[in-house]
């Protein structure tokens, strides 16, 4: 006789894994959103000049709140501050357009790169988070860094698409820019962190079992 299966308990909900990651991705999501209000106020030259503002504020505040400050949006903040510096200088959008393309180029460059010499770089940016065997090391790096290529090359499609769109009014093709940058890359980058969840629960050692996918927030 066939013994009878034994449903399997739902997945716990780790809060204190959790709470770190919402809190992380207020803080990064915040200077978005006051990037989109104050282009729709005003305009793009004085979104750009809150948005460096309320990065380095989003910055001082992860050190504050979580005692630290991740690699990547160090890396983002000193891109946006850069950037930003050059479209508010030269009063030329173009600077603050290209940025995610620079950014999400510059982690899947240093991602794949990594991969190339043998190296899952990812390791050390999760790695005190979410416990893998190598392999799931590597794959969850490569995955991440193809994401990065296609955040990067749908950020110049959008952008130049949009100028190609509105050929005669700027303000429209960068509201459309603006909006998709704010609120089309986050869900995009949710779905891919979720479709990641198998892969996480494949390659994780047997007692410990993963449930948050890493996420990370394209400013």
């Amino acid at each position: 006789m066939s013994e009878k299966a034994t449903p399997q308990a739902e997945p716990e909900i780790k809060w204190d894994e959790l709470r770190p990651q919402l809190i992380k991705m207020a803080l990064e999501l915040g200077p978005l959103v006051i990037f989109f209000i104050v282009n729709a106020r005003a305009d793009i030259f004085a979104a750009t000049a809150w948005f460096m503002g309320a990065m380095v504020i989003s910055l001082l505040a992860s050190w504050l709140i979580l005692k630290k400050i991740a690699v990547m949006p160090l890396v983002t903040g000193v891109v946006v501050l850069v950037f930003g510096g050059l479209t508010l200088w030269l009063q030329d959008d173009t600077f603050i357009k290209i940025k995610p393309t620079i950014t999400n180029g510059l982690f899947a460059a240093v991602l794949l790169g990594g991969l190339v010499f043998g190296h899952s770089l990812l390791k050390y940016v999760f790695g005190d988070v979410y416990k893998l065997r190598p392999e799931g090391w590597s794959k969850l790096t490569l995955n991440w860094g193809l994401f990065f290529v296609l955040l990067a090359v749908i950020n110049e499609v959008v952008w130049r698409g949009a100028a190609f769109y509105h050929p005669t009014d700027p303000k429209a093709a960068t509201d459309l820019w603006v909006s998709f940058k704010t609120f089309g890359v986050m869900p995009l980058t949710i779905l891919f962190s979720i479709s990641q969840v198998s892969l996480l629960n494949k390659y994780a050692p047997p007692s410990e079992p993963q449930h948050i996918p890493p996420i990370v927030v394209d400013n």
